[in-house]
């Protein structure tokens, strides 16, 4: 997909509404980008009716009047795919912010148009391939070392393939052919894809494999698979941006693709301050050496930010084709669809459910359903999980937005602003979330971690689930009224809730928990339990046995890292406090 400045047909502007423009006179197919007005603002054909082509402006429209050309590039609205893409910061059309910057200070000016990659720079490439070698879509050429990860470059998705004629090592712009085949076909480091265009695949894998966050409620409790999907629901201060930054920083992805999609100028400034400020855990550098920014905030042209999570998803699949883990966040899908039902009145189309576009779910799901993991054309295993924020008004579940991203996803973990409230962090509430992916993930959790797990696991639900139905009767008359097993179960809960669930990500070693140290800290619990059953059976009290001190040291494992000898010791202490009590 070579780039052209050659406008194909010219038209005038007829009618203008905020950012959805009206031209006629122009030669147009849907979504092909055009440039609008004396300035050359970008815009996207979304509708074309008659001699009427609608399309939506990615910047403001303020100031451009009727009878201004609109001309029409032939291309759909693509993104630069190649070296360069780590570490940069884009809107969400990939302009590169920082180069907008040192064009034109802290306001970005209107029509003004950036390169998504450097032309310039010049990148180390070393072949892995010679002439002669057959080479097809998607097979990997030669690797160029960008920060810590390796870039591999690919024959582009729709090419042909052939016989390499000719190839060579040195340093290479992504403009400049790095290979030629017999059939004369060059190829550069550079591809450019349409955004709202899926890559193509060979196949698509089950999601088998879990994503390991290292947070305790997530991995343990409501996992997330390699490929899968997730919605992160919640009002405002509950944690929505902690709790993805924890998963960028922390899952066992390699490449991270951060879409700040519409939210507020501060949190952005917050999220493009800290970012390049953390440091990852995997190399010891900077987290943004693996990572892309798409900043796209509520100021900004609403129809940018309707293109602003193709752009991210598409980045994110090309990393996916070398076959890398890659974690996309989109904070917050809201605000996406708010754009979406702002462009829809404009075009005057029938609302739906509170004036959202009836075509919502539609969207949602076709967002959504580019993950996955997958054997991509080279052979290459690669995956995209999706996790994406949504911010409903008001904390209600119910609004259509969250409603239907629960349909499509398959992990829902629902922050509660009452947990946040209580300093219990992260603020999951644990009765509401789920994940779709436990039988698919069993096994997994039986090779790599215990064969005890899975029963551990679902043994540690029903507990919370109890202790929630109990809590009913507390409030009525009070914990003394419980039947004495019923009162340890109470203990129990609070164990499971203050001990494993309740997570420090600011503290250096509870912000990330292993498996191993996740199954040891569950099975501690659950040893408790099953002690205090068989001293209950006994004849000890439930005093007795809340009483027992060395429970009480159970919570500092969370903050040592060599934990296995300070928990056998409290194990031990345990052991020998229980059978005190049946020999009295």
């Amino acid at each position: 997909m070579e780039k052209s400045n050659e406008k194909r047909a010219q038209g005038a502007l007829k009618r203008i509404s905020g950012p959805v423009v009206t031209a006629v006179g122009l030669d147009a197919h849907m979504y092909d980008v055009v440039r609008v007005g004396n300035e050359e603002l970008m815009g996207e054909v979304i509708k074309i009716q008659g001699e009427n082509v609608i399309i939506q402006v990615y910047e403001d429209t303020a100031g451009i009047r009727p009878g201004e050309p609109v001309s029409n590039t032939g291309l759909s609205l693509a993104v630069e795919l190649g070296p360069g893409l780590l570490t940069s910061i884009y809107d969400g059309i990939q302009r590169p912010l920082e180069v907008l910057v040192d064009k034109m200070g802290n306001f970005i000016e209107r029509g003004v148009s950036a390169p998504g990659l450097s032309h310039e720079k010049k990148w180390g490439f070393v072949p892995t391939v010679k002439a002669g070698d057959e080479v097809k879509a998607g097979d990997v050429l030669g690797t160029v070392q960008e920060t810590n990860i390796v870039h591999k470059v690919m024959v582009p998705p729709r090419s042909k393939g052939g016989k390499v004629k000719k190839i060579a090592a040195g340093g290479f712009t992504v403009d400049e052919t790095v290979c030629t085949l017999e059939d004369g076909t060059e190829i550069a480091m550079l591809q450019r894809w349409p955004v709202r265009v899926p890559r193509p695949v060979k196949e698509k894998l089950n999601p088998d494999v879990p994503l390991i966050t290292g947070q305790r409620i997530l991995d343990g409790l409501f996992p997330i698979a390699k490929g899968g999907t997730a919605a992160i629901p919640g009002p405002f201060g509950s944690g929505k941006t902690v709790t993805q930054q924890q998963l960028a920083k922390w899952s066992d992805a390699e490449i991270v693709v951060y879409i700040g999609c519409g939210e507020r100028g501060n949190e952005m400034t917050e999220v493009l301050t800290e970012f390049p400020a953390l440091e990852d855990p995997q190399t010891g550098k900077p987290l943004m050496e693996r990572t892309v920014l798409i900043a796209n905030t509520s100021n900004m042209p609403v129809a940018a930010r309707e293109a602003s999570v193709y752009t991210g998803i598409t980045i994110a699949e090309y990393f996916r084709d070398m076959g890398y883990d890659v974690s996309l966040m989109a904070d917050s899908t809201s605000r996406w669809a708010e754009a979406m039902r702002e462009i829809s009145s404009r075009l005057e189309e029938m609302p739906g459910e509170e004036g959202y576009p009836a075509y919502l779910a539609a969207r949602l799901s076709e967002f959504y359903e580019r993950a996955g993991r997958v054997v991509s054309l080279n052979g290459e295993g690669g995956s995209v999980s999706v996790i994406g924020a949504v911010s409903p008004p008001g904390g209600d579940f119910s609004e259509p937005v969250t409603q239907n991203t629960l349909r499509i996803v398959k992990v829902f973990w629902a922050l509660d602003a009452k947990l946040s409230q209580r300093r219990h962090f992260p603020a999951i509430n644990w009765l509401n979330s789920y994940s779709l992916y436990l039988d698919s993930l069993s096994e997994w959790y039986d090779k790599e971690v215990s064969p005890e797990w899975n029963p551990l696991r679902a043994w540690a639900m029903g507990v919370l689930q109890k202790e929630a139905e109990l809590q009913e009767i507390v409030q009525l008359v009070g914990s003394d009224a419980l039947p004495d097993e019923e009162q340890v179960t109470i203990e129990v809960a609070r164990m499971i809730r203050e001990i494993f669930l309740q997570q420090n990500a600011y503290d250096a070693v509870d912000t990330f928990c292993p498996m191993s140290k996740q199954y040891a800290m569950m099975n501690a619990i659950k040893h408790y339990a099953d002690l205090a059953r068989t001293a209950q059976a006994g004849g000890a009290t439930p005093q007795q046995v809340i009483g027992v001190r060395s429970k009480n040291e159970l919570p500092q494992i969370k903050f040592i890292k060599d934990y296995e000898p300070e928990l056998e010791k409290i194990m031990k202490q345990m052991e020998s406090e229980f059978d005190a009590m049946r020999t009295v």
